[in-house]
């Protein structure tokens, strides 16, 4: 079976507050039928694992999607990342550059990846998304499409 050639994969908890901006861009994706023509796969979770270096087999272009802490980024912040090990034995969460890390000890190699990073402020349980982060989501919405659209013209 063949897969879609770009992944989005969101990382985030839509239950603590600003922590659902990478889930709430991927729901924005999919309401405007990002997945329709078969290229792209939208993939979210509460956070990265091993499991998810399978995910990354047979892509061309991989983009993780997450919220930031402030002052991590200016704002919203896309760069390229490559594999790192940052493995940390007490816990099963990875970071993205760990995941292209598993994947290439799998498969020999990982795709080309990027980061999003979302600057948010409120990570409470419970909370709803701040005013900042709502602001946050509309720039990182526009940086999202338009990787999409440059990843959809190099192919």
């Amino acid at each position: 079976m063949k897969r879609p050639q770009l992944l989005v994969l969101a990382v985030g908890n839509p239950s603590r507050g600003d922590d659902a901006l990478g889930p709430l861009l991927l729901e924005r994706l999919a309401a405007i039928g990002m997945e329709a023509a078969g290229d792209v796969e939208l993939l979210t979770d509460f956070q990265l694992q091993v499991e998810h270096a399978l995910d990354l087999e047979g892509r061309r272009a991989v983009l993780f999607v997450d919220a930031a802490r402030p002052g991590a980024v200016d704002g919203v912040g896309l760069r390229a990342i490559h594999a790192g090990i940052r493995l940390r034995p007490v816990s099963h969460a990875l970071s993205a550059p760990d995941v292209l890390h598993v994947a290439t000890l799998l498969a020999g190699h990982a795709p080309p990846a990027w980061l999003l990073a979302v600057e948010g402020e409120c990570f409470a349980l419970d909370e709803s998304l701040s005013p900042m982060a709502q602001q946050r989501l509309e720039q990182a919405f526009d940086v999202l499409l338009d990787w999409i659209a440059t990843q959809r013209t190099a192919a």
